[in-house]
Formats: C-alpha cells, sequence, structure tokens
C-alpha cells in the first residue's frame, strides 16, 4: 500500500526526473542554436581583414593652442578566434599647435583587438597595444603604447564600418618639440575607417561538420 509520504517522495522524484529530461533537452538544442549562431561570423567578417581609415589627431603637449591635424592609417589584422584579431597598422599624423609648430609623424603599431559580439552586425569593440613613433626620416623616433575604443557595423558582406577614438602615451617629451614639464607627451587620434574581411572558409566547413555531427548523434525522433 503506498502511504502519502512514500507518494510524496515519487511525486517529488518524477517532477525532478522530468525537469532534469527538459533541462537537457533545452540545453541541447541551445546549445545547437549556438553553434549555428557561430557561423554568422562567416557570413559577417572573416579570418583576415584589411582596413583604412580617416580621421585627425591633436597633442596633449607642452605648448598652449594645439590644433587638429589630418590622420589616415592603413593596416592588416588576423583573427585568433572569433572575439579576438592581432593586427599591423601604419598609421600618418600630424601634431600641431596653432601658429607655432606643425610637424608630420609616422607610427607603426601593434594591436589586439577585441570584439563584443562577432556574431551580430553592430559591434563595441576595444584595442590596445604598442607602437613605434618616427619623423624627419627616421632622425627623431620613440616607442609608445595606445589603446582604443569604437563600433563597427556591416553595411554589406564581408564589409564594416568603424568609428574610433585612441589615446596614446608616448615615451618621450620631444613630439612637440619641447622637452618640458614632468610628463610625457601624449596625443588622440579619432578614425572612420572600413574594413574588408576576407578568408575563413576552411574554419567555416569545421565548424559545419561539427554541427552535423552533432545533429548526427543526436537525431530528432519521429512521431509514431
Amino acid at each position: 500500500m503506498i502511504t502519502k509520504s512514500k507518494f510524496f517522495v515519487l511525486s517529488v522524484l518524477f517532477s525532478a526526473l522530468c525537469f532534469n529530461l527538459s533541462f537537457s533537452q533545452e540545453e541541447e538544442n541551445t546549445s545547437k542554436k549556438d553553434q549555428f549562431e557561430k557561423l554568422l561570423f562567416f557570413d559577417y567578417r572573416g579570418t583576415n581583414a584589411i582596413e583604412a581609415a580617416i580621421g585627425t589627431s591633436v597633442i596633449n603637449g607642452d605648448l598652449e593652442n594645439p590644433i587638429f591635424e589630418i590622420y589616415f592609417r592603413i593596416g592588416y589584422k588576423h583573427f585568433l578566434s572569433d572575439y579576438v584579431n592581432i593586427g599591423f597598422t601604419y598609421n600618418k599624423y600630424n601634431v600641431a599647435y596653432r601658429d607655432i609648430y606643425n610637424e608630420g609623424f609616422m607610427s607603426f603599431d601593434l594591436n589586439f583587438e577585441y570584439l563584443m559580439f562577432p556574431y551580430k552586425k553592430f559591434t563595441p569593440f576595444i584595442y590596445a597595444g604598442a607602437g613605434y613613433n618616427a619623423a624627419n626620416y627616421f632622425v627623431t623616433s620613440s616607442t609608445k603604447v595606445q589603446g582604443a575604443i569604437g563600433f563597427e557595423s556591416i553595411v554589406s558582406e564581408k564589409v564594416g564600418i568603424r568609428l574610433f577614438g585612441e589615446y596614446n602615451s608616448n615615451f618621450s617629451d620631444d613630439l612637440d618639440g619641447l622637452v618640458a614639464g614632468a610628463t610625457n607627451d601624449t596625443f588622440f587620434r579619432i578614425g572612420l575607417g572600413v574594413n574588408f574581411y576576407f578568408g575563413g572558409a576552411e574554419r567555416r566547413e569545421r565548424r559545419l561538420k561539427n554541427i552535423d555531427t552533432v545533429i548526427n548523434s543526436n537525431p530528432i525522433p519521429r512521431d509514431n
């Protein structure tokens, strides 16, 4: 004879079993959904990118009345994962003060970049790295570090428009031609650019095969 206490225990165990089966099925479906979503990375982007940007630069140095000057860049990046890439850029920019100083510089920068939402058309991003400044055909040069924040919007397949603001800290105080004060010179660069993505077919194919394997090992049962 089943007592009330035994019935209660059996009811709890049955409910727990049903919940566990339901949760496992939901987790499996979510996992498959996530794997299919990861394929969107290759629809919007790729494992490599050529980038170009134009904008403005301004110094925070030892003199008064700094002005915004021209800035442009071109570079290449390779994705180590969907979220992280490593990139190298060549940058040309000017440092200027009104009616006093205007000097052209170039920098060679290496950055690690992180995309927050690589499976979406729109994503914020951040990057940081180190660079090498040079002017006057490498007569004067210095090292620096930089970091930036921005966002990217995919406007067509494999093409993304980007807007970013970058902070640069120079390991020298003579970027503006004057060594004064207790801190080194810093400067900002703001750019509007475009990324042209390519590559990733093999990685996409491997990912698709893994999804097929999961589906084949977990077939959907047919109704009797």
